[in-house]
């Protein structure tokens, strides 16, 4: 399970690599088409934000699997080591109480943007499809807190 944790994770940062780089020139060419010949790509704006939500997303679980999130540990490191694993699994318990939580109200958003066949303004993208990153990054920081809280119980 770790090392198909781990090959996803690294696939996961490829396909964000390419999606910055991908919304970087969709944003140089709208760019060079506002300024240099008075038109705008339809949609641009939108896509752009949405594949951003997709990247901070991903880019979280991927923060998440590696455990770089930001934290405040400086107390904790003088810790004896049984109290440092008691507020590690305290820690896992939270985090998968919180984002089980946030994740089951983004499917639920989903879902309501998916039956309502809601589409954005300008690009006419389904809307069920830029607030799916929101359910498939937690997720994938919810599998991974569930596999490290795992881990540890062994």
């Amino acid at each position: 399970m770790e090392r198909a944790l781990g090959q996803l994770m690294r696939g996961i940062e490829r396909v964000l690599a390419f999606a910055l780089l991908a919304t970087i020139a969709l944003n140089f060419a709208n760019v060079i088409g506002r300024y240099v010949f008075g038109r705008t790509l339809v949609g641009a704006d939108e896509l752009q934000t949405y594949a951003m939500v997709w990247i901070a997303f991903l880019g979280a679980a991927v923060v998440a699997w590696h455990g770089e999130h930001l934290r405040m540990d400086i107390v904790v490191q003088r810790f004896p080591s049984k109290a440092k694993t008691a507020v590690h699994v305290a820690e896992l318990l939270a985090i998968i109480a919180l984002v089980g939580f946030a994740l089951w109200q983004s499917v639920r958003y989903v879902e309501s943007m998916l039956r309502l066949g809601a589409n954005s303004p300008t690009a006419q993208i389904p809307m069920w499809l830029p607030h799916s990153g929101v359910a498939a990054g937690l997720a994938l920081i919810l599998v991974v807190a569930l596999w490290r809280l795992a881990r540890r119980q062994r």
